[in-house]
């Protein structure tokens, strides 16, 4: 059976409940309804995201996203290094090989860097927060620093005892926590002299102003009832890092709930959302998918949108359309175009809970050059203040706390996400420009849309308009 008309429960409780007084937690009352949302800066330099703080402001962006700050890679097997390419002389990925946990590489600049990033980003009310990767090393283990081999008691330390064994199967669990993940050698992130190392990294970056990171591979971090690697006592990483435990007298400097901290926690059988999900908040990647599905289909029924795939509550969720990892990794999602991406994006941010991501796409990218303009360091295209994305921005954060409603015209192509009486998103999916109608929640009376100069009515709950092909549009009660 269609399903037209979709009413979403107006009050979420969420998990974990933030504490109210911390004065960096900029995300006070999720119940509400999530004001975050994200820009990842995807392989920018800390320079190249302050000098363009005030466009990121100007779009409606509440917080940055920067690359991995550590000491990585400069070369791998069959390049030389010294590149600056994403792709060729040089590596986008070459961020998410850590030779030491100190702050600096050729790709994002340096600590000096990174405290005028945050120290801009503050005057326009913008926080920073870093992706960090505890998880693992370089693929070439030798490329290790030896400050760190030395602080965590030797090199053999640093790793898990089952470090250097493949992960064969991803839903098992003391392989996918102790194993090496696509070459990557496991870090034993429950030696307690590793943990101090890494927290006196984690403390550096927010003396520099962050104030939340993102963590990669999150999943492959073990759990308290996680199975215990041979060369570990116990499984206590997770209360290391979020500050409810110290190690050899060190503790996080900011409490946990005055951070933003999220993990990427990707889909599948036998992960722990739960778990995760009572520590920190966790990626939706499976969302992602189902977006991306119904974008590639023109239709709003080719998969279950108003269902957020995942146990823990939306407001704990960080939802995208694409990440970095569908765009490089296999292109799954470099194929749809910038357009269509910004559709789903209204319809993403629009709503009521999760914590939309934007990734930025590198400059001069298109279906048929993935890599654009090659460059590490630069600045992505210009799609994070495209119109649409800027209105899709503000309209989420003028409708904090509104009750929401969805509907879609009779043919599913047109999706409404009304805001109680105060607002409506309407998207358009299609390549096609659409007459029709929809039930929306907006007072009678006559719209014009700011972007495109649209006008929409409204009589007795029933909207009537044309919409342009793949195009958005925000209306606000008068």
């Amino acid at each position: 059976m269609k399903r037209l008309f979709v009413i979403i429960a107006a009050a979420l409780l969420p998990l974990i409940a933030p504490a109210q007084s911390a004065p960096d937690n900029f995300n006070k009352t999720p119940e509400q309804g999530n004001e975050r949302i994200i820009l990842q800066a995807w392989c920018w330099s800390f320079n190249t995201i302050r000098e363009n703080m005030k466009a990121i402001a100007e779009a409606g962006f509440t917080t940055v996203q920067t690359p991995p700050a550590q000491l990585c890679v400069t070369q791998t097997k069959g390049d030389k290094g010294g590149g600056n390419q994403l792709y060729g002389h040089g590596r986008w990925y070459y961020h998410y090989q850590p030779t030491d946990w100190k702050i600096g590489n050729y790709q994002v600049g340096t600590k000096e860097d990174l405290i005028a990033l945050c120290a801009e980003a503050e005057k326009y009310g913008v926080k920073i927060i870093v992706d960090v990767l505890p998880n693992h090393t370089s693929i070439d283990d030798t490329r290790v620093e030896d400050a760190l081999d030395d602080a965590v008691g030797g090199h053999e330390n640093l790793y898990h005892a089952n470090g250097f064994n493949e992960i064969m199967d991803y839903n098992d669990r003391l392989q996918c926590t102790t194993g090496q993940m696509g070459g990557l050698p496991d870090v034993n992130t429950e030696n307690p002299d590793f943990q101090h190392y890494y927290m006196t990294y984690v403390n550096d970056l927010i003396s520099c102003g962050v104030r939340g990171f993102r963590y990669d591979t999150a999943k492959h971090i073990g759990l308290p009832s996680d199975p215990v690697d041979p060369a570990s006592k116990e499984n206590d990483f997770w209360q290391v890092a979020l500050g409810y435990k110290d190690v050899k007298g060190l503790k996080l400097t900011i409490p946990q709930d005055g951070l933003f901290i999220y993990g990427e926690v990707l889909q599948d059988r036998n992960v722990k959302e739960d778990e995760y999900g009572a520590l920190i908040d966790l990626t939706a990647s499976s969302y992602g998918h189902v977006i991306r599905n119904i974008l590639n289909a023109q239709s709003w029924t080719a998969d279950n949108w108003d269902n957020w795939c995942h146990s823990v509550d939306p407001s704990h969720l960080v939802t995208w359309v694409e990440s970095h990892d569908t765009y490089c990794n296999a292109h799954e999602s470099a194929g749809i175009s910038c357009d269509r991406i910004r559709q789903g994006w209204a319809f993403l941010t629009a709503r009521r809970y999760g914590q939309p991501l934007f990734y930025s796409r590198p400059a001069g990218s298109s279906p048929e050059n993935v890599w654009g303009n090659n460059i590490v360091g630069v600045r992505g295209n210009d799609e994070f203040f495209h119109p649409e994305v800027a209105a899709a921005n503000h309209f989420r954060k003028a409708m904090i706390a509104e009750p929401e409603e969805i509907t879609l015209n009779q043919e599913n192509t047109i999706i409404a996400v009304n805001r109680g009486r105060k607002g409506a998103m309407l998207v358009n999916i299609t390549d096609k420009e659409i007459t029709t109608t929809l039930a929306t929640t907006l007072p009678d009376g006559k719209y014009t849309d700011a972007v495109h100069g649209t006008t929409f009515r409204v009589k007795k709950g029933i909207l009537t308009g044309t919409f342009a092909p793949t195009s958005s549009y925000a209306l606000y009660k008068k």
